[in-house]
């Protein structure tokens, strides 16, 4: 599993890609804003997972479905912030 310090800047990486465009990045973007490999990168989406917090990938893909409280997942909660809707909830 990655250290503390990486998983915290994937995190925040991934948190940022939800607020700015409406989804989660693909483990290639990840991988490319952390300067990591492509397989690091698709590593660091399991081993936040793994964590316990609230993170899920799709079952049996390397994709997020949901970091709280973003859903990457068109979902009956809309968030609309100053009229404008790209994000969905949990």
């Amino acid at each position: 599993m990655a250290d503390q310090v990486m998983l915290d800047r994937a995190f925040d990486t991934i948190m940022r890609s939800f607020i700015e465009t409406g989804r989660a990045p693909h483990y290639t973007e990840l991988a490319a804003a952390l300067g990591v490999s492509v397989e690091e990168g698709r590593q660091l989406f399991h081993d936040l997972e793994a964590t316990g917090y609230s993170f899920f990938l799709h079952p049996e893909t390397d994709q997020i479905v949901s970091a709280a409280p973003f859903n990457n997942l068109p979902s009956h909660y809309r968030i609309s912030i100053d009229g404008e809707q790209k994000w969905f909830a949990q």
